[in-house]
């Protein structure tokens, strides 16, 4: 297996995880939900089908349009999600006890780009930065 591919199943993995736990455990993320989502349990339980189809989009075993729908589902998933982890670490940093602290919320902001970037990386949609350059006339 290449490096993308066991990126892209390690992504998957992570997600279809993800997607589970939002479906089996909706009370977790309805804690840090922000406020002005509408119909923040059907968001949760929509956000967990997502990563589900998402996941098994990654790891279809022919490359190409839906691989690619998957990457980039994931990749805009991940940018959609990102309110609610900023909200997220704003809640526990007003804790008194910090919740789950900066040493978790820290690297996961800036996991999140590379999120996205893994997603559309993993899904195909970009060799960056791995493409060899055309040399310059």
């Amino acid at each position: 297996m290449t490096g993308r591919g066991t990126a892209r199943t390690l992504l998957a993995l992570f997600y279809a995880v993800a997607g589970v736990f939002h479906l089996a455990t909706p009370d977790a993320f309805m804690k840090i939900m922000p406020g002005w989502v509408p119909y923040p349990d059907t968001v949760i339980a929509l956000t967990g089908i997502a990563e589900l189809l998402g996941a098994a989009g990654l790891v279809q075993p022919i490359s190409g349009r839906l691989r690619n729908a998957a990457g980039i589902g994931l990749a805009l998933y991940a940018v959609g999600v990102f309110p609610a982890n900023i909200h997220h670490f704003a809640l526990d940093m007003a804790r008194p006890d910090h919740g789950w602290g900066l040493a978790y919320h820290v690297p996961r902001m800036f996991a999140q780009p590379v999120l996205v970037w893994l997603a559309l990386w993993t899904g195909g949609v970009t060799d960056w930065p791995f493409r060899r350059r055309e040399p310059s006339d």
